[in-house]
């Protein structure tokens, strides 16, 4: 059963999920005037998500972000994946978690229990997965996203949400100003798969070390997160739309977030109010680990072994300036 699930605070702001996918519908936070405007895209029903051809605000599972050939080695064995995105495989599959019904518990006002069982097989991953998602909004205008994991048998495991942001709440996301704190970035080949390395961005058109407009567009690449230690939250990314002020900041457990924005929204899906959504019409700040990492044993691992917990969190904070 579709359901549709509000977490308010005690300053009027407000995040709507769907238990189809854990889907982000909207999230309403003020502007510098005290307006309060959706930032994220959407649609208006919770039937148009189970046609969600792009993801929008899903949860992201078992694995985010593309494998080369869909093909991965653990413990020996060879895993054939589906080829979803051309010869690769991405966000999970062809019913990855972002088309599972997900049981649903809101534990208190601000919090919404997320549960989703995945069977040994599913989609071709070994082992039977327990995933568990908390969506907490706090009095700070804070959504928080805490994510744990058991499996029964050693398999793969990459989780995060594909929320696509506009602080602006419509147009394009050029204007937006970015920063990441991210020394470097792992290179990709045509279709999108990381070739291994891992680059500095110094001199390149990926260096957001300092904040500044997007502009052209055309990113949806994987950045590698300075100080990261496994456990620690910190501080990762502050994204600002200068007329309406509104300020969004990344704090993550994660190695990586990838940076797309919205390059192949062509006008074909229409999101809320019925508007087309365009080129840039949204950006993802993905917290995940890097792309492909079952393939490339330098990045950091996806592999979750047997009765070892997955545990990573992820905080959008919003204010304004």
């Amino acid at each position: 059963m579709l359901d549709l699930y509000k977490l308010t605070n005690s300053h009027g702001a407000e995040v709507s999920i769907t238990n189809y996918g854990g889907a982000v519908m909207s999230i309403k936070v003020p502007d510098r005037n005290g307006v309060f405007g959706d930032v994220v895209l959407g649609y208006d029903t919770l039937d148009e998500y189970t046609r969600n051809p792009r993801y929008l605000g899903a949860l992201i599972g078992r694995h985010a972000n593309r494998i080369a050939r869909g093909r991965f080695t653990l413990n020996g064995v060879e895993y054939q994946l589906a080829q979803n995105n051309g010869a690769n495989h991405l966000h999970g599959g062809n019913h990855g978690f972002d088309k599972r019904i997900w049981s649903a518990t809101k534990t208190a006002e601000n919090v919404l229990r997320l549960r989703y069982f995945s069977e040994d097989g599913e989609e071709n991953y070994p082992g039977n997965l327990t995933v568990e998602v908390d969506y907490s909004l706090t009095d700070e205008n804070e959504l928080r996203i805490e994510y744990q994991a058991t499996s029964d048998k050693d398999t793969i495991v990459n989780l995060t949400n594909h929320s696509y942001f506009n602080l602006a709440g419509s147009g394009d996301i050029l204007g937006h100003e970015l920063m990441l704190n991210a020394g470097a970035f792992t290179p990709v080949s045509d279709d999108l798969i990381p070739t291994g390395e891992i680059s500095p961005v110094e001199n390149t058109v990926m260096d957001f070390r300092t904040a500044r407009p997007i502009g052209q567009g055309g990113y949806d690449h994987n950045f590698v997160l300075r100080d990261w230690d496994h456990a620690s939250i910190r501080s990762v990314a502050r994204l600002r739309e200068p007329v309406s002020g509104r300020v969004m900041e990344v704090l993550t457990t994660e190695p990586g977030i990838q940076f797309y924005s919205g390059n192949f929204f062509d006008g074909s899906v229409k999101g809320k109010g019925g508007v087309a959504l365009e080129k840039y019409a949204g950006l993802c700040l993905e917290t995940q680990h890097f792309p492909d990492a079952p393939n490339h044993p330098n990045f950091p691992t996806t592999v979750l072994r047997a009765g070892e917990p997955y545990h990573q969190v992820t905080v959008y904070r919003f204010t304004t300036d």
